[in-house]
């Protein structure tokens, strides 16, 4: 920001700086999901990217009953069937093929669920969508750097990442656009990106993000099994001391960083702020959906009472967490939920 500060579609050195910069940047990114670099437009995020990709290509869209507010909000934009998961927070691949119609112009499923962690069968409903002659793009926000991608591999046309999900800064973000695929931009001004967004880049933004993306092509894969262990931790933890707790989602395959685990008797905004005050950040849905103060729509989705859904607090684990940070979560998880139990008459 203070030594390449030029507008990277100037020509002069200053701007051509910047652009080098920028290239450089669009490659690692491009590096991390298996593309081309001239495949991938510099966003301010995962909601812009799946907002782009669902209202630039109109039409009937295909989608599910868990995604993320970013594409169940812009796909109501639009014609829109939201096929139901089941109570493993799973889609059927054979419910979204009947769901195509005539007027079919996108499917769009998740990689990764922020609520739950649970993977979708990505490829399958990519190869479900080629044969069908409909674009499929994939919100991998919760998937980078948790799970390996490869977006040829799941016949994906779109697929959309956030940079603060990468240890990148907030408001960045990138979108995968096969080449070819007849996308209408959203934001319009010059023909920065490909022509797909108008205004001048985020530079800052994006050679951070490609920072991101580098060092995960090189550590991500190191650094799961040790996420996955600590998850298993936690839940083995909690579920050995505390009571009529229950992990949503359990049997199905999931990322390695997130657990839902569910507290009979326990209203998850108390427990988030009890946590709180112990030092310990948890969240009781998507950060995106705070303050609402309706149930989780994910939770709702795969069967959850709404007293359930509310009764359910979602766990991030990262690269800075250890063991030791497990267990001092679990002590107090198990006295906070064993304190509020005893205010809530309900319960006994």
């Amino acid at each position: 920001m203070t030594e390449v500060f030029g507008n990277p579609s100037s020509i002069h050195h200053y701007g051509q700086a910047a652009r080098a910069k920028l290239d450089h940047a669009r490659r690692q990114v491009a590096a991390l999901l298996n593309c081309s670099d001239n495949e991938i437009v510099f966003t301010s995020g995962g909601t812009e990217a799946d907002n782009l990709v669902v209202l630039g290509l109109g039409g009937h869209v295909v989608t599910t009953t868990i995604e993320h507010p970013a594409v169940l909000a812009s796909a109501d934009e639009r014609s829109v069937t939201r096929v139901p998961v089941d109570c493993s927070g799973v889609v059927d691949p054979g419910a979204i093929r009947n769901a195509i119609r005539s007027d079919t112009k996108l499917i769009t499923v998740m990689h990764v669920n922020n609520e739950l962690g649970t993977i979708q069968p990505v490829e399958e409903i990519g190869r479900i969508a080629r044969e069908a002659g409909v674009a499929f793009h994939s919100d991998g926000t919760q998937a980078a750097g948790k799970i390996a991608i490869d977006v040829r591999a799941i016949h994906a046309d779109a697929y959309s990442i956030s940079g603060h999900k990468i240890y990148a800064p907030k408001g960045t973000g990138a979108l995968f656009i096969r080449k070819g695929l007849p996308l209408r931009p959203q934001m319009h001004g010059g023909s920065h990106e490909n022509h797909l967004r108008g205004g001048t880049q985020n530079v800052a933004g994006a050679v951070a993000l490609g920072a991101a993306a580098h060092y995960l092509n090189q550590h991500a894969a190191l650094e799961r099994p040790a996420l996955s262990a600590l998850r298993d931790r936690l839940e083995h933890g909690v579920l050995a001391r505390v009571a009529d707790a229950h992990v949503n989602a359990a049997g199905s395959l999931r990322a390695p960083n997130v657990s839902n685990i569910r507290f009979d008797g326990i209203d998850s905004e108390a427990l988030l702020i009890a946590l709180d005050l112990r030092g310990f950040a948890v969240s009781a849905g998507s950060a995106c959906s705070s303050g609402k103060q309706e149930p989780s729509h994910v939770l709702l989705a795969i069967g959850l009472t709404r007293e359930q859904a509310k009764s359910s607090i979602r766990f991030s684990l990262g690269r800075s967490n250890d063991a030791a940070q497990v267990d001092a979560l679990i002590d107090a998880v198990s006295e906070s939920v064993a304190h509020l139990r005893k205010l809530a008459p309900a319960y006994a």
